[in-house]
């Protein structure tokens, strides 16, 4: 059975058969048969579809924000924006995605060449829960335009939301096995990928997952992108704005009780102005109220689940017996649910647990360093390579530094997030390839070369070997 389990009041909300082989069999073939079709369609009715789904989600926000609350704890507010961000992001590719796919001519000696964008056929999608409809839908809305269909195999704690997500493609009016949720484990991910149907992977997830995946996928000669982990630095240089940027620096990572990828998780600040950041950053944080995440003034909702907070509990526990110090919270939370106080530790070092692993919960670390030669260096210290946020008044110089961060974004004085006008994704262990914009609808087609003549008069060259 595949469980629901509400990480407020720790009750199972719903329970669920697992799907047998011969059911995963049939949903593949389905989505294979249905790829016939619906990579024929043009894409002009593919995108009045797609925005009859963003119109779908719009009408029923409420419904299927608050599932998202009560199935893995983001506060009731942070659902809904999460919706409607899905919304705009089936628009934006409704709106985009025949320029994004349209033939680029190529000026060779042949008549006609140029380069086409074919789709691939049956996508698999491996997504985690802490975005668990945003996840999913950045994935599917370009995937699907581009004229592939799509399997979802998502986080096992998020079952309800999977299957909502089902029902807004087929309410939608895309046709029956475009689109299908997979409720199964893990262990059946390797049968999926290598069945022949199956022609791409996308994960969102951890490193350690993503190299899992990668080596089924590698064996198989499947194409994958991959969005891992982070440990996205906050630089904070001598000239910042110091009141944005701790305010900014609070959402940036404690949105979704900082249980996100992109969320900033090493505060890196100059040593001149690093007392008075850390006094800031430390006051809005007290500020933050945790509790009852379908209450509309709650700031920090629970952790998804009670191994996470755990794990969590223990990385700063060994922190501050290494040393570092707590300047708020740094306690799991009595009572029902799995709370965790929003933290902030400081005097911490590269070889602490907050530092030298990914902290996915409410926690922050802050580093000082000399200056913007230091924080860089710092900043490139991690394994991972997904966001970095930078606050400085020069901007000029700001550009020249983000240049050599090792990340595959930068934010000057802004909070480090994903917009579907813009790629998204990372480098070293946090990942390859990129998802949104159009970078994203052609990560799973064929770029395709075609090559008609020669014109008249002009001769090819004589065939070469590769």
């Amino acid at each position: 059975m595949i469980e629901s389990v509400n990480p407020t009041t720790e009750e199972v909300l719903a329970t669920f058969d697992e799907l047998t082989p011969e059911d995963i069999e049939g949903a593949i073939a389905t989505a294979h048969q249905a790829w016939g079709d619906w990579s024929r369609t043009p894409v002009g009715e593919r995108g009045q579809l797609m925005r009859r789904v963003a119109k779908f989600l719009r009408e029923h926000k409420l419904r299927f924000a608050r599932l998202i609350t009560l199935e893995m704890g983001k506060p009731i507010v942070e659902a809904e924006a999460e919706i409607e961000k899905c919304a705009l992001t089936c628009d934006f590719y409704a709106d985009n995605a025949e320029r994004f796919l349209s033939e680029e001519r190529v000026q060779t000696n042949a008549a006609l060449s140029y380069v086409a964008f074919e789709p691939l056929g049956v996508v698999l999608a491996i997504m985690p829960w802490n975005f668990p409809f945003w996840q999913v839908f950045r994935f599917a809305a370009p995937a699907l335009m581009a004229g592939n269909t799509a399997l979802l195999k998502h986080a096992s704690n998020v079952p309800q939301c999977s299957l909502a997500i089902e029902e807004v493609f087929r309410e939608g009016g895309l046709p029956e096995g475009t689109f299908r949720s997979l409720l199964v484990r893990g262990e059946a991910v390797e049968r999926i990928i290598k069945h022949p149907h199956v022609k791409a992977v996308s994960l969102t997830g951890s490193s350690a997952t993503g190299a899992q995946v990668a080596g089924m996928s590698g064996s198989a000669l499947k194409k994958t992108v991959l969005e891992l982990g982070g440990s996205d630095p906050f630089i904070v240089l001598a000239d910042a704005d110091l009141y944005a940027s701790a305010a900014v620096a609070v959402r940036s990572r404690f949105q979704n009780a900082g249980q996100s990828c992109i969320a900033a998780k090493r505060f890196i600040v100059a040593r001149d102005v690093a007392e008075e950041f850390e006094q800031l950053f430390a006051e809005e944080v007290s500020k933050l109220k945790v509790g009852d995440p379908l209450d509309r003034d709650t700031g920090i909702g629970p952790m998804a689940r009670s191994d996470l907070r755990d794990a969590l509990d223990e990385q700063v526990r060994k922190s501050v017996q290494q040393g570092a110090k707590v300047l708020a919270g740094g306690e799991r939370m009595e009572g029902r649910g799995y709370f965790y106080a929003p933290t902030v530790l400081t005097n911490v070092s590269a070889q602490m647990p907050v530092l030298a692993e990914e902290t996915f919960g409410p926690v922050a670390a802050v580093i000082r360093v000399k200056d913007a030669e230091e924080a860089v260096e710092v900043a490139n210290n991690t394994p991972f390579g997904l966001g970095a946020n930078l606050w400085t008044r020069d901007i000029e110089a700001a550009r020249n530094l983000a240049r050599r961060i090792e990340a595959g974004s930068v934010f000057i004085n802004g909070m480090v997030a994903s917009d579907p006008r813009l790629p998204f994704g990372g480098v070293k262990q946090s990942g390859y390839g990129r998802e949104l914009s159009e970078f994203g609808i052609r990560e799973f087609v064929n770029v395709q070369t075609v090559w008609i003549g020669p014109a008249q008069g002009a001769h090819p060259p004589t065939p070469q070997a590769e």
